[in-house]
Order: structure tokens, then C-alpha cells, then sequence
């Protein structure tokens, strides 16, 4: 390709960018949410999250496509009114319809694994 063919192509794409406004940011609206959450299976644990941190089934994690990652949120069953804190290490759910997806362990203090999925409130902490 020319250069200067090149370089008329690379200015028009950088304009066109510039036009077209910032990108999308995480949401940056910290106020609760209620939706329906699942939880991660087993087969996950050691994968690389999309925070770079290993998942682990254990722990007190989420994923979340709009919250920051790090962000502490609390996270209530609406039936049965239990609750946990958990951290958001990862994105997703990739599932239409859903809020957010907890580790095995937050399931289990929330009390839905037999059920696989439960309708919560999800209050950002920090």
C-alpha cells in the first residue's frame, strides 16, 4: 500500500473515532439492582478471571457485566432473605436474563444451588 494511502486511512479512522465519543464505561451508578443470579460450576476453578485472578469456587466472588472490578457488593436472596458480600473478579453472566453469577460458595450462603438460580438484590458496597 502507498503511504500515503496508508496515511489517509489511518487519519480518516482516527478521525472517525473521535466523532463517534468516548467508549462505554463501566457503570458508574452504584445504586441496587434485582435480577436473577446463578452460580459458577466447579469446572471453572484455576481459570484466569477477567480481573487475572484465578478462579476458586471457594471464595466470595462474583462476575458482573456493568460493576467495576473489585467492587464489594451485597448480594440478598429476595425468598429467602440471606445474604453474603462478595467481590466482583470477573465478567459475565453471558446468559440473556441474567444479573450476576456467584461462586459455589456464596451459593450455598445464599441458599440456591439446588435450585440453580435465585432472584436477588445485588447493593454495591464500594
Amino acid at each position: 500500500m502507498h503511504f500515503y494511502t496508508l496515511l489517509t486511512l489511518v487519519l480518516s479512522l482516527a478521525a472517525a473515532a473521535s466523532a463517534a465519543g468516548p467508549v462505554a464505561e463501566e457503570k458508574r451508578d452504584h445504586s441496587p439492582s434485582s435480577g436473577t443470579a446463578s452460580f459458577y460450576s466447579t469446572r471453572y476453578n484455576g481459570r484466569v478471571t477477567a480481573s487475572g485472578q484465578r478462579f476458586n469456587s471457594n471464595a466470595l466472588t462474583a462476575a458482573s457485566l456493568e460493576l467495576p472490578m473489585g467492587t464489594r457488593v451485597k448480594v440478598t436472596n429476595l425468598v429467602n432473605h440471606r445474604s453474603v458480600i462478595v467481590r466482583v473478579n470477573d465478567r459475565g453472566p453471558f446468559v440473556k436474563g441474567r444479573l450476576s453469577s456467584v461462586t459455589l460458595r456464596a451459593a450455598r450462603q445464599l441458599g440456591f444451588v439446588k435450585a440453580g438460580l435465585a432472584n436477588v438484590n445485588i447493593e454495591p458496597l464500594s
